[in-house]
């Protein structure tokens, strides 16, 4: 099976690139993928944040994370939506350690226009010994 590289007219591109600038904590190459009018949700219904303005002042404080990083374990593609499952590490207030994630993208005109958030139980790390 050859694995075609993602372009820009993809679904999946504006997902893919928000996700290398998640990484990064770079919060200038996090924003251009989300529609000035995007709706970020818990999923299934929460309202967290309904402009790209909202979005940006999340992650600035969440990109202060030294040990941030999503990691893609499965992306599906139907249409416009893009499902991810990531397992995410953070630094939590408890401590180092990551959960899973589903990560639901609506696009629209390549920048995510709806995105829902299912987090499961977050997992300590063991302190070193």
């Amino acid at each position: 099976m050859t694995i075609t590289p993602l372009q820009p007219y993809d679904p999946a591109y504006p997902v893919h690139m928000q996700l290398a600038a998640y990484n990064a904590r770079d919060i200038d190459a996090f924003m251009p993928w989300w529609a000035d009018d995007c709706e970020y949700y818990a999923f299934p219904s929460t309202l967290l944040a309904n402009t790209a303005t909202a979005i940006r002042e999340r992650h600035v404080e969440r990109f202060k994370e030294p040990d941030l990083h999503g990691k893609l374990l499965t992306r599906i593609v139907v249409g416009n939506m893009v499902v991810d499952h990531e397992t995410v590490q953070r630094n939590f207030p408890e401590g180092r350690g990551e959960v899973d994630v589903i990560c639901i993208y609506q696009v629209v005109d390549g920048k995510i226009a709806k995105a829902w958030f299912n987090m499961g139980t977050p997992r300590l790390h063991s302190p070193k010994v």
